[in-house]
């Protein structure tokens, strides 16, 4: 049943045109799919910002003094996507205002590199902290995982791995992370050392801007691609303002003689630093105008949503594919409420094959050769499940998804 399948509706899309299959999202912001739809009125922003010039750490320091707004943070800046701003985050943490180390960097010499971080919180993405200089120190097990009762991580543990050689400790935010992220900063500023929050998927609630910042983080990472709905090559790190002004010395364009390099005062203190540096470790890591614009507007709508509104159309979405699911043989379904991985309510899925006459591993691929292709959420397929997710669905692309998957069941 894979290869064409009835569209949606009878308007070509760029991606057609293109000759490429376009994606019906039931999988929720995966950056592999698009991350999330930019918001109408980030996209016209992003248009009129490409009429004409501006001064690149301009329109950074009116992002740092609105993300510093929402984030109760001392100040912010915008790089490439949230993985782009742990490495821009790193390299700030172990250069500071060294011009010399961040000429050197990714090569810290003497500088303290190491970087602490809980065992059970490392994942793929912490290649990004690596590529800035950074070496990795974890700490913990995954005892709490097997169910012994005890804690991945204890603080002591933390605090013993912290040397002089430590410029940060690392912590991945989801609703089951150890130890709690409060106690982690007191046990860090015990020792002047940093931490990093890599929260790029906690939103919504809109509390959680600030939430880490009022818990001690010096920096805290987001998305500007998933539920803001920025531009998806774009990433917010808010945090304190010396270690802001470390990342923007790093990041901008820096070929420029130095009796005329004045940025704004907001944003860079050219008090604390001896010159100007080389191009940074950050430099490939740039944003252009359109994204900035985009950004900035998507954030100014994103803190103005009634979050609850959209919070409940997700979960009546996910109420409506979750009754088509129930009445077909070989299905278990549940409903689950927005949790570890997910902000959203999803459709959990379990197939028995022998009763449904596919499993879950061949009806997820199947779906993805589909055009448009139907992309759903792969994570459980070790459990013989898949997810639904309602986030970047429409009420009749649900509808949709519901019957593709339906038609392959016997």
């Amino acid at each position: 049943m894979s290869g064409e399948s009835e569209q949606l509706d009878d308007t070509d899309s760029i991606y057609d045109e293109l000759g490429v299959p376009p994606v019906i999202n039931a999988a929720s912001t995966k950056t592999r799919i698009g991350g999330s739809l930019i918001r109408p009125e980030a996209v016209e922003a992003m248009s009129r910002a490409a009429e004409s010039f501006v001064r690149i750490s301009d329109l950074q320091a009116r992002a740092s003094e609105l993300i510093s707004e929402v984030t109760n943070a001392e100040a912010g800046y915008v790089a490439s996507g949230a993985a782009a701003c742990l490495t821009l985050g790193t390299a700030a943490c172990i250069a500071g205002e060294d011009l010399g180390t961040m000429s050197r960097l990714p090569h810290a010499g003497d500088a303290p590199n190491e970087v602490v971080m809980p065992r059970s919180h490392r994942n793929g993405y912490d290649h990004a902290i690596r590529l800035a200089g950074a070496r990795i120190v974890d700490v913990g097990n995954n005892d709490n995982h097997l169910g012994t009762g005890s804690k991945n991580t204890e603080l002591w543990e933390i605090e013993d791995a912290i040397t002089e050689d430590t410029a940060a400790v690392a912590y991945m935010q989801k609703s089951y992370s150890q130890p709690d992220l409060s106690d982690v900063v007191d046990v860090a500023h015990e020792h002047d050392v940093p931490v990093i929050v890599d929260a790029a998927a906690e939103l919504p609630p809109t509390r959680n801007l600030s939430r880490f910042i009022d818990e001690g983080a010096d920096l805290v990472v987001f998305s500007g691609g998933k539920a803001i709905r920025g531009p998806q090559t774009t990433g917010i790190l808010a945090g304190k303002q010396e270690l802001i002004e470390s990342a923007a010395m790093q990041h901008l364009d820096m070929h420029v003689a130095e009796e005329v390099w004045e940025p704004p005062t907001d944003l860079i203190d050219l008090d604390r630093f001896g010159g100007v540096p080389r191009q940074g470790a950050g430099r490939p890591l740039k944003v252009g105008k359109e994204e900035l614009a985009g950004l900035i507007r998507a954030i100014e709508l994103f803190v103005e949503e009634d979050h609850d509104v959209r919070t409940r159309e997700w979960a009546d979405r996910a109420e409506l594919m979750a009754d088509e699911f129930r009445d077909e043989n070989g299905l278990t379904v549940t409903v689950t409420e927005g949790e570890k991985t997910a902000v959203a309510p999803e459709v959990f899925v379990r197939i028995d094959p022998d009763i449904a006459g596919i499993d879950a591993e061949t009806l997820v691929g199947e779906l993805r050769r589909e055009n448009p292709r139907v992309f759903v959420g792969p994570d459980h397929l070790h459990e013989s499940a898949f997810t639904v997710n309602p986030m970047c669905l429409t009420d009749d692309e649900a509808e949709y998804v519901a019957e593709r998957i339906k038609l392959y069941l016997s």
